[in-house]
């Protein structure tokens, strides 16, 4: 017996493999970005799950735990839990590399005031945020990224079948190395806007010291949030370069975690 018997045989040990399926793939799904965002229905959640959890009871042969309400079962889901936030979790590093850089962008042309809802988290976040965070979503999306993530979380019960000890603390290092290329990816957003900011702020310095009779708030405030929004502008195609390499860099962390 798979777990509680209602009397219904195969049809229920079917359902029963069927919920273990999405257990994984639920995860995954619920620490994506945009597929756990705020704004998805959970009936569109749970209807994606499903639908993929078919697939892979189809497609790759799982062995479901014989009793999934045991202490071992509860032990397998937990660790197909766990499995599924880390892949869900890797995409995630990726999409919190522009909110960092909007952070100091927004900082350094005194717009740290600026706060919207996050439609993705629902937390306060820059305003700037929200259009880098358009702007990956949108290249993410086009470049068919998601597609290949969710082929790798299909492929996942074939690195990390249900029930091994296949994702130990070597695998959960490698998720948080993968910090560093955040931090990296973050600083190369920023870096030519805060630059340009940079040399607006020392112009205004330098005037200030010059003329003290100007003030530097009603100079500095607008100056750096027109030099700003000129730098975004001209930056632009880098930053769509630097999306698209932070896109593949994406699904590569993710496959380089699958490999053994």
């Amino acid at each position: 017996m798979i777990a509680l018997d209602f009397g219904f045989g195969a049809v229920e040990a079917e359902l029963w493999k069927l919920v273990f399926l999405m257990t994984r793939i639920g995860a995954a799904l619920l620490a994506a970005p945009f597929f756990g965002a705020a704004a998805v229905p959970v009936q569109l959640r749970v209807a994606i799950t499903a639908a993929m959890a078919v697939l892979v009871s189809t497609w790759v042969p799982v062995a479901v735990p014989p009793a999934l309400l045991s202490l071992a079962g509860m032990l397998t889901l937990a660790g197909e839990v766990l499995v599924g936030l880390a892949l869900g979790f890797v995409l995630q590093l990726s999409f919190a590399a522009p909110i960092l850089a909007a952070e100091q962008i927004g900082g350094a042309m005194g717009m740290t005031i600026a706060s919207t809802a996050d439609p993705v988290s629902g937390a306060q976040s820059p305003a700037l945020g929200q259009y880098f965070t358009v702007m990956l979503t949108v290249i993410f999306l086009g470049l068919g990224a998601h597609l290949t993530w969710l082929r790798l979380v299909v492929e996942s019960y074939q690195a990390f079948p249900p029930g091994g000890n296949w994702f130990g603390p070597d695998r959960i290092g490698q998720v948080l190395g993968f910090g560093s290329d955040m931090f990296i990816a973050a600083v190369a957003i920023a870096l030519p806007v805060t630059l340009v900011l940079l040399l607006v702020q020392l112009a205004a310095g330098v005037l200030s010291r010059s003329a003290p009779a100007l003030n530097l708030f009603a100079l500095g405030l607008p100056a750096g949030i027109l030099a700003g929004l000129a730098a975004l502008i001209v930056v632009a195609p880098l930053y769509v370069d630097q999306f698209t390499m932070l896109s593949e860099d994406a699904i590569r962390h993710t496959a380089e975690l699958l490999a053994r």
